[in-house]
């Protein structure tokens, strides 16, 4: 039915995403696990700023909410015709609950505002290469490699 046209949760962001902004993406996380594999004194730095980093959604789900608060108070003191702001943004919220898609989301993500599962892939990639999950790939010496063995794994 129609619930089957809709895009997978996961895969809803970077489909409505540019893919220059979804490649710039890509190419981060893939220098930072380069980075970091030749510099593991600072993975758990690393994997620190990314707990803390807002996912798209959650940025999105701010945004929305302040305008739409922001849109009801004005219209409740100021003049009712503000009464619009929340309810296009609420249009736009529930647009990109099933499409993936809303105004803001180029915006976001031309600054690199990544998606859950994008911040994810980084962590797991830095977790491997810290040796969480056990041996990985070729030695030390061969940062290269052991880098991209670190994010084969972590987007399995």
């Amino acid at each position: 039915g129609e619930l089957a046209m809709l895009p997978r949760t996961p895969d809803r962001v970077p489909a409505s995403s540019s893919e220059d902004a979804n490649r710039r993406i890509r190419q981060a996380i893939a220098e930072s696990i380069r980075y970091h594999a030749a510099h593991p004194e600072r993975i758990d730095q690393r994997l620190r700023e990314s707990a803390a980093e807002w996912a798209i959604e959650r940025t999105l789900e701010a945004n929305a909410a302040a305008l739409g608060l922001a849109g009801t108070l004005l219209g409740i003191f100021v003049d009712r015709r503000f009464l619009a702001v929340p309810a296009v943004v609420t249009a736009f919220l529930l647009q990109h609950a099933l499409h993936g898609w809303c105004p803001p989301l180029p915006l976001f993500r031309s600054r690199g505002v990544r998606t859950m599962r994008e911040i994810d892939t980084e962590r797991y990639a830095l977790k491997a290469l810290r040796g969480d999950f056990g041996p990985i790939g070729p030695g030390p010496g061969d940062r290269d490699r052991r880098a991209s063995h670190a994010l084969q794994a972590a987007r399995l």
